[in-house]
């Protein structure tokens, strides 16, 4: 049972680890509470989630709110009512289910396109249905409005009681059955595109190679050692205060932080991009609606307990939500963002050497970019913000890759995706540092974010009324342009000096109050 903590007068709201859904091809859905959970209210991390209505909210980066799991040990069966709507094209499934099948075949989705089917055809009929009858209790009405025997009068209201009993009961059904198509439809990835290599992440295909590592004259010390010896940053401290994969950055890290996120807000505000900074806890709903599906079985999120609010992992969630339930202007497109925000993910499953240190941890700092755009334009600004990201990285002279990343590797929402590898001296490998991604429509279905073409031609109609044109769902980019901790460990282990000293990258030294390098401190 979750507890709160109070410090001085304030409440601090417990946090806990969301439950990961298990699939199922029942077409009922029900929840099994995983033993794994996190309470950072109490400076632990072991609390059970609970949420109402459900028992369990699902909340996770890597899979939806929307799948399903038998429960354990129980008979007693729940249908979930989703909290939302998706704008979900069932004919165009139904139409194409060859294509949608092979879609969810290659990125190793566990939707269930049989059932969704299936779903969506007893959804039909059962309308069908439910227009016939309101169809004879509308002609049962009319007929009690003329002269009638009071035995005629009488036979017409028992027809029409019976007939609102029946259509009552099928309008509850009508109304379940489309929880349940919801829910199991939201499952379905986003389409991908056709140059997308198919396979896992060793599938993916080098698209540029930037750059050449560095050669070492001395021996190389990796970014913890480093920052040991050049007092920057203290793991030891900051697990007893949070635990583990929390850190405290001391002296010039604290600078070189500043100067990452200032010099990329500069560089990247002269493409036409606009500042923000963000809200960093949001309701579990956007994270939701921002369509990260099932993949994988960990979850990524803090929730908060007691409450629909969890923390944000990326600042993707709460940009996309600015213009959540909307009709943009299609003049005021592109919407280009820059968002400043800390991220909070659980990096349940990491373990081992390549997540020691910075690499991996539980807060950090991140600028992330964000377009929202016409359909026809979402495939030329991917092309830009990858070539923001290679600007940036290349201008800081470091070693980098772009892959094209598989099919596997794609999360839900992604209809292509681009990461960026940067070469780790001390680490001895490439690792993570960027990626950019195309969601085309898939988070604006979900978000409700719409525009309505300006030079689609109106009609009149024989009444005299003009019609506009139809509205269009925006594509939604988005694309990481400083994730700090991994720059980080690229800044001093790539410019490390033989003396022990870091050199600071000439675009930063402005930022870093004229400061060109990192000393070793006097004893």
């Amino acid at each position: 049972m979750a507890l709160q903590c109070r410090l001085s007068g304030a409440t601090f709201q417990s946090l806990k680890l969301a439950t990961i859904p298990i699939s199922s091809s029942s077409s009922r859905f029900i929840f099994r509470t995983l033993p794994k959970t996190l309470n950072l209210a109490l400076f632990s991390r072991h609390s059970a989630p609970k949420a109402p209505p459900f028992s369990v909210l699902i909340r996770t980066l890597s899979a939806p709110a929307v799948a399903a799991a038998p429960a354990a040990e129980t008979s007693d069966i729940k249908v979930v009512k989703p909290q939302w709507n998706a704008a979900i094209d069932f004919k165009w499934i139904r139409d194409n289910k060859e294509a949608v099948a092979v879609n969810i075949k290659n990125r190793n989705s566990n939707a269930n396109l049989e059932l969704v089917l299936q779903l969506y055809d007893k959804m039909l009929n059962l309308q069908k249905e439910v227009e016939r009858l309101r169809g004879e209790r509308n002609n049962v009405a009319n007929k009690m409005k003329g002269k009638l025997e009071p035995a005629e009068r009488q036979k017409l209201i028992e027809e029409g009681k019976n007939l609102k009993e029946a259509l009552t009961t099928l309008e509850e059904d009508l109304v379940k059955l489309r929880d349940e198509l919801q829910i199991e439809a939201q499952c379905i990835p986003n389409l991908t595109h056709p140059d997308v290599p198919i396979g896992w992440e060793d599938s993916s295909k080098l698209r540029n190679m930037v750059g050449s590592p560095r050669k070492f004259d001395f021996p190389v010390k990796d970014h913890l050692q480093l920052g040991k010896e050049l007092d920057l940053f203290d793991f030891d401290a900051a697990a007893e205060v949070s635990g583990s994969k929390f850190y405290y950055l001391k002296n010039e890290a604290v600078m070189l932080e500043m100067a990452l996120v200032n010099w990329t807000l500069t560089e990247v505000m002269k493409r036409g991009f606009t500042p923000l900074t963000t809200p960093e806890i949001v309701r579990s709903s956007v994270v939701e609606k921002c369509g990260f599906q099932p993949r994988g079985e960990n979850t990524q999120v803090y929730s908060i307990e007691d409450s629909d609010q969890c923390l944000i992992g990326t600042a993707e969630i709460p940009v996309g939500g600015i213009h959540m339930d909307s009709i943009v202007a299609e003049s005021a497109l592109p919407l280009k963002y820059l968002a400043f925000s800390h991220c909070f993910r659980t990096e349940a499953g990491a373990a081992g050497t390549a997540t020691r240190g910075l690499y991996r941890v539980h807060q950090f700092s991140k600028v992330e970019m964000f377009i929202l755009c016409r359909q026809e334009e979402s495939d030329m600004y991917h092309e830009e913000l990858i070539k923001i990201e290679e600007d940036l990285f290349s201008s800081l002279g470091l070693h980098f890759k772009i892959l094209d990343m598989a099919t596997g590797d794609l999360g839900a929402p992604a209809y292509r995706k681009f990461d960026v590898e940067a070469w780790m001296p001390g680490l001895e490998r490439y690792g993570e540092i960027s990626s950019a991604s195309n969601c085309t429509d898939y988070q604006s279905r979900r978000l409700g974010i719409r525009y309505r073409p300006s030079e689609s031609p109106s009609t009149t109609s024989k009444k005299g009324k003009t019609n506009v044109a139809a509205t269009k769902f925006v594509h939604t980019l988005n694309a990481t342009a400083c994730a700090v901790p991994r720059m980080l460990v690229c800044l001093l282990e790539n410019f490390q000096q033989e003396d022990g000293s870091v050199s600071i990258p000439h675009p930063l030294r402005p930022f870093m109050g004229g400061v060109e390098a990192i000393y070793p401190k006097s004893r």
